[in-house]
């Protein structure tokens, strides 16, 4: 390893990155790290964590109703986007001085610029060429909108976040978590809120009751969802965009933003210079190690199209460095992967739904419970929780709960632990629950409504 700059160079000072260059850094590794837009990636920036923000920022307007019906003499107050915009990229400044904080303190040399791979070992940011033992892809995801008539005038959510004015009229294209969530925020805000995609129900992927308790739910917040439609066109007009549909209608807005899928970011990586494999989806293709076709060029995160989660690129940076540079055989655990989506209210899920168990599992048992939150009850809110659990009838073990409710993601964090632990519907049921929670109803639902 002495005949090169660095033991590691990573490309990409996201989660995934910077948590593998600061474990290699730890077990002794020379290690660098080069990245041309910004700290911590996606999720500091333009991803989870701006977007938490945002949704708390979107549930005060709520909030302030809420409180009449509890004595409190409140009125829903003007809103001030710049005051939200700007306090927000304060915070972000903020932690970007974390992230180089951290690599600073391990001795991580951190290298602006776009890195190119020049071959198997040797890495160029701008006319600098540096070596390495082991090369490290973990570049991310980029939004990625399609070309169509006007499509120059939408946006995408990189760049929502900072809009020099509130859009009081959005249409929102997409039916995954960013697309549900922005429309929950915008909506929560004050914009008057389209959401358009183009198949019959959006969240695919999620439980199917989880996935039409949501859209009940969210049209109740005054989200206007229409399924089976797609935008043919975009026209700037004097009083806004106007949005032509494939239902042959229109709609008048402010700004359009797509929310139809992240494409790996490889531009410029200079793959073609090694032996790296593309799949046919544009992602890298790893094996169980991470490792690429090139034995000396890993890649990790969601470049890999793989579970497109920030605690996941955590875990793998981490396996990643434990197994390369300290000596331990360290391989993620991808079942019973805890994930939530934060509309409102928020969607917590674990493990299988459904239709997944029962083609796994064979015969099931489902138990499901719809209620009105305490809170509820006096704020006058028409809003009410989904709780599901999935449980395999042969063993007795929970195989999926799913949960769209206030705190859902907190809850689900809970209840993830107790079934990677293994957990029976048994043990759910002798557990004694917190009172009055919404989460005890997990260990308080005896009876199934339905049993193959």
């Amino acid at each position: 390893m002495e005949n090169h700059d660095y033991d590691l160079f990573v490309i990409g000072a996201g989660s995934g990155g910077v948590r593998a260059a600061r474990m290699a850094a730890e077990f002794g590794a020379r290690v660098a790290v080069a990245e041309d837009r910004y700290m911590g990636g996606t999720c500091v920036n333009v991803g989870c964590v701006p977007k938490k923000l945002y949704v708390y920022a979107a549930e005060f307007g709520k909030s302030f109703t809420d409180a009449r019906n509890f004595g409190w003499d409140s009125d829903r107050s003007a809103f001030n986007w710049a005051t939200l915009r700007d306090n927000k990229k304060a915070e972000i400044s903020r932690l970007n001085g974390v992230y180089d904080n951290l690599l600073a303190g391990v001795k991580v040399e951190v290298i602006s610029g776009r890195a190119r791979i020049v071959d198997a070992h040797t890495v160029a940011v701008g006319e600098q060429r540096y070596s390495a033992e082991k090369i490290l892809i973990a570049t991310g995801g980029w939004p990625h909108i399609p070309e169509f008539p006007g499509s120059e005038h939408a946006i995408s959510s990189n760049e929502v976040f900072d809009l020099a004015q509130f859009p009081r009229r959005l249409a929102i294209v997409g039916g995954g978590y960013i697309a549900v969530e922005f429309a929950g925020i915008f909506n929560g805000l004050g914009a008057q809120v389209s959401q358009l995609y183009r198949g019959p129900l959006f969240l695919r992927g999620f439980d199917a009751d989880i996935r039409a308790h949501a859209a009940q739910e969210i049209r109740k917040t005054g989200v206007d969802l229409r399924f089976e439609i797609n935008v043919k066109a975009i026209a700037a007009r004097d009083s806004g965009l106007e949005v032509q549909l494939t239902d042959e209608t229109t709609l008048e807005v402010d700004a359009v933003l797509y929310a139809t899928g992240r494409k790996a970011n490889l531009e410029g990586l200079g793959l073609d210079n090694v032996n790296v494999k593309i799949s046919d989806a544009g992602n890298i293709e790893v094996d169980e190690k991470y490792c690429t076709s090139e034995p000396s060029i890993f890649a990790l995160g969601d470049v890999t199209g793989g579970i497109e989660l920030t605690p996941v690129a955590l875990a793998e940076g981490m396996s990643f460095a434990r197994r390369e540079f300290g000596g331990l055989e360290n391989m993620v655990d991808y079942d019973f992967i805890p994930t939530a989506v934060f509309c409102q209210p928020n969607i917590g899920t674990v493990g299988f739904t459904e239709e997944d168990a029962r083609a796994r599992f064979g015969r099931i048992r489902v138990f499901k419970s719809t209620f009105k939150p305490m809170k509820h009850s006096i704020s006058g809110r028409d809003e009410k929780t989904f709780m599901k659990l999935i449980v395999d009838q042969a063993s007795d073990r929970v195989v999926g709960a799913h949960m769209m409710g206030p705190d859902a993601g907190e809850i689900m964090q809970g209840i993830a632990i107790a079934m990677r632990a293994g957990a029976t519907k048994a043990l759910f049921d002798t557990t004694i629950g917190i009172h009055p929670t919404a989460a005890e109803e997990f260990v308080t639902m005896r009876k199934p409504w339905s049993e193959d």
